[in-house]
């Protein structure tokens, strides 16, 4: 189980042009944190860096239980959730098939996805074709994959953007639970998350 997120000294380049350096941040189980600052900057890159899938130039993330030290590997593998600005889904599917496609994969079930499902108000669009969804409705059913198949550590790349004042007001409900069971919230924004968050900005 992770306690805390440790980021220490990360910086990250693009081509020749280094998009941050020297950034730090402690986050720990209750907390959440916004990552803030003009577009460019490297807010997408620093989520993908905590996840594993881009090395930095410098610096290190560190995962800790209330043991020690947890394998990195293991524990973006088992512990963490990354949400993209694109939501990933298959515009031929069902959109019942792709989110209990992806539950699956990422551990949950069929039984869990249609309750996440209707905890988002996605069920009366479970059996259209993902490509005729909006872009919210879109955005709820990757959401869905959150509350599906629990991890402990969010990784969100603007998780509002397309998100109608309801949808928002109801995921915010959702992150502030996540909160209270011991989870923890990195979001990559340009609008304030509607829980109470630290700010990180990028860039200052």
């Amino acid at each position: 189980m992770i306690r805390h997120l440790q980021i220490q000294g990360l910086a990250a380049r693009r081509g020749e042009r280094t998009l941050f350096s020297g950034f730090n941040l402690g986050l720990a189980t209750g907390e959440a944190a916004a990552l803030t600052g003009a577009n460019g900057v490297g807010k997408t890159t620093l989520l993908r860096i905590v996840a594993g899938l881009v090395q930095p130039d410098a610096g290190l993330v560190t995962f800790t239980s209330s043991e020690g030290a947890l394998d990195a590997a293991e524990a973006r593998a088992g512990a963490c959730h990354l949400l993209g600005h694109q939501d990933g889904l298959k515009g031929a599917r069902l959109a019942e098939e792709e989110l209990e496609f992806q539950v699956r994969w990422t551990g949950g079930t069929a039984k869990s996805a249609r309750a996440a499902a209707e905890r988002l108000g996605l069920t009366r669009l479970l059996r259209l074709p993902v490509r005729v969804l909006s872009a919210g409705q879109r955005r709820r059913l990757a959401l869905a994959r959150l509350l599906a198949s629990p991890r402990q550590l969010w990784l969100l790349d603007e998780p509002l953007s397309p998100l109608d004042a309801a949808s928002r007001s109801l995921f915010g409900e959702v992150m502030a639970e996540h909160l209270a069971g011991g989870g923890l919230i990195l979001a990559a924004v340009h609008d304030p998350l509607p829980v109470t968050a630290r700010e990180a900005r990028l860039g200052a």
